[in-house]
């Protein structure tokens, strides 16, 4: 009788945890297009039912439906048991014009209960135009993608979207670089030339998933995938150009053979190259003249302030942080300018941003904190100047005017208070001397210094020192006439400071980020050399400029090699098999051959 109740309990526990939810939904379709076929799937789970009751779509013409499917799974997990059966009502319909079509709600009786599904709308692109009156291959469609059509580029081809194509210096600007392909079976894609943003600073969104989708775009239809995405920020106004970058890319088409009672399709692969195109973006220059305390920040902008104390004491440090918080170029704005008293030491501040994209900008803040500390007694105020910012959807700049704080300074711990408050005196008194207190250890004899030992000793300690730098000065300037030598000395140290931090990213194996490295060390130093800002200089006008300076033509192309070959690096690094190190010494004798041209303007 025991064993009985304990099989009927652990039926009954097994039939209660495979009880799951019910549900009744529509599934509905994705990238449709004007006179193609499309299903509408209406999903049942957890119950029994006969057919469900479904509205016409006006505007589409039910073809056949519905089609039955049932499908059924079962988990066992830490000994609880589930199950899962899923009935799909699927339906054929076709839409012979574009537009947007909505399926209205449907109705099942499930196990004794009434179900519904919501309204759900969905779009039908328009179909294919035709300039030549031939057909051209369908996205989706396998029989239409045949080898005896001519791959031209209107059927596969890269291009670089803009969600805006007339922006402000330092706006934000998003650009989307797609694949377009009227093929379904693409089997090897690479770059063979990088992107090129020139004049822009970039932010790389990640993109994990590049879900496939049909975008109609010139009259056709194509499948389309995100390649990449960035957040651009340009540096400079004017017509500005951005390069995709070239392609090998290798298509399958479609041979359909007949094999007597059916037919299949074999791909046969085609090699393609997709030249760059070029996309043109209008910048325009901030509206002059701009206000005195603008430091560059474009977007939409909140700034606040927060003092530790306004009463403080001498030799106690304290601090000032300013927070900034919105949207726009915030990663490379400059904080607001403080005017600290004279009387007051302050360090170096610190800052901290954390930003993130959102959208099609960038979003977060900025943590600027000031610390000093007061060396005298008394009232002090600390002024900060206005912050401003440009609004580009305002077109105007906006001011922020920041609080003035007033601090009250009194003496504190430690044996520097007594010299504080004598420099206190002398800033605020200029014209009164300090009372000099206490025993001087005043001396009432003294012995002739013509008469010690120490003055007849002095003589020659002044020949012996006289002829040491006789010696070193000799020496010097034979090391001076030796003008190459100098120079690479000197070229040497500053390759290896501006490649420090390169080095250690080498000696850590992170690739990325040391190509990355090398072309800021690289850049830098060529915008310093030239005395060009950094913004300015292009691949092309930096071959122009070393010209003029006086480089020759062996030291340029170097230059040049290794800026190219990190570029490649930074976009397909998968492409460059170089060691590290290799990469490391070629960056550092291109900076040495710079460092030894002396200027010469031709």
């Amino acid at each position: 009788m025991r064993r009985f109740s304990l099989i009927l309990l652990s039926i009954c526990v097994a039939t209660m945890s495979m009880v799951s939810q019910v549900s009744f939904n529509v599934i509905p379709p994705r990238n449709v297009i004007a006179g193609q076929r499309f299903q509408v799937v209406y999903r049942l789970k957890n119950a029994q039912a006969g057919k469900p009751t479904v509205g016409d779509i006006k505007g589409c013409q039910l073809l056949y439906g519905p089609s039955v499917s049932t499908s059924q799974s079962v988990q066992i997990i830490n000994g609880v048991t589930s199950s899962n059966m899923t009935v799909d009502y699927t339906y054929m319909y076709r839409a012979d014009k574009e537009g947007t079509y909505v399926i209205p709600s449907a109705t099942i009786e499930a196990d004794g209960k009434k179900l519904h599904t919501s309204e759900t709308k969905f779009t039908v692109l328009p179909a294919d135009k035709s300039s030549t009156g031939q057909p051209s291959p369908q996205p989706g469609d396998i029989y239409t993608q045949t080898p005896d059509q001519k791959i031209t580029g209107n059927d596969i081809f890269v291009r670089a979207s803009l969600n805006k194509s007339t922006v402000y210096e330092q706006e934000a600007v998003e650009c989307t670089l797609k694949l377009y392909t009227k093929y379904d079976g693409i089997s090897s894609f690479s770059q063979t030339t990088p992107e090129s943003y020139e004049g822009f600073l970039i932010e790389e969104l990640d993109m994990k998933n590049n879900p496939v989708d049909i975008e109609h775009y010139n009259g056709q239809n194509y499948r389309v995938v995100v390649l990449r995405k960035y957040i651009m920020f340009p540096q400079k106004s004017g017509k500005l150009t951005l390069k995709t970058g070239a392609y090998d890319v290798v298509v399958q088409q479609y041979e359909r053979i007949n094999n007597g009672y059916f037919s299949m399709a074999r791909p046969v692969e085609r090699s393609v190259k997709l030249p760059s195109s070029d996309v043109v973006i209008n910048v325009k220059a901030l509206p002059a003249p701009a206000p005195a305390d603008f430091n560059g920040a474009v977007g939409r902008y909140d700034i606040k302030s927060n003092l530790t104390s306004e009463n403080l004491r001498t030799n106690e440090a304290a601090s000032l942080k300013y927070t900034i918080t919105g949207t726009g170029n915030i990663k490379y704005i400059s904080g607001p300018k403080v005017t600290f008293p004279e009387e007051f030491q302050q360090y170096s501040p610190s800052q901290n941003v954390d930003a993130k994209v959102s959208g099609s900008t960038v979003s977060g803040k900025m943590e600027i904190e000031y610390t000093f500390v007061p060396d005298a007694v008394g009232d002090f105020e600390i002024q900060a100047s206005p912050f401003v910012y440009f609004d580009p959807s305002k077109n105007e700049y906006v001011t922020i005017d920041l609080p003035s704080y007033n601090v009250k300074v009194a003496k504190g711990v430690g044996g520097g208070s007594q010299d504080a408050d004598q420099k206190a005196v002398k800033v605020k008194n200029t014209d009164i001397r300090h009372i000099k207190t206490g025993d001087k250890s005043l001396s009432h004899s003294h012995v002739l210094y013509a008469k010690t030992i120490g003055y007849w000793l002095l003589y020659p300690l002044l020949v012996m020192i006289l002829a040491a730098v006789t010696l070193i000065a000799v020496k010097r300037h034979k090391a001076n006439a030796d003008v190459v030598g100098m120079r690479k000395s000197k070229a040497g140290k500053m390759a290896k400071k501006r490649l420090s931090i390169a080095y250690g990213l080498m000696q850590k194996n992170d690739s990325a980020a040391f190509y990355d490295a090398v072309l800021k060390a690289l850049w830098g130093y060529v915008s310093d050399k030239l005395s060009i800002p950094m913004s300015a200089l292009t691949r092309s006008n930096v071959s122009e400029e070393l010209t003029r300076y006086g480089a020759d033509e062996s030291t340029i192309q170097h230059v040049i090699e290794v800026l190219d070959e990190c570029e490649m690096a930074r976009y397909t690094p998968e492409s460059l098999n170089r060691p590290l190190k290799e990469v490391y010494d070629t960056a550092f004798e291109a900076m040495n051959e710079l460092q030894m041209v002396s200027k010469h303007v031709k």
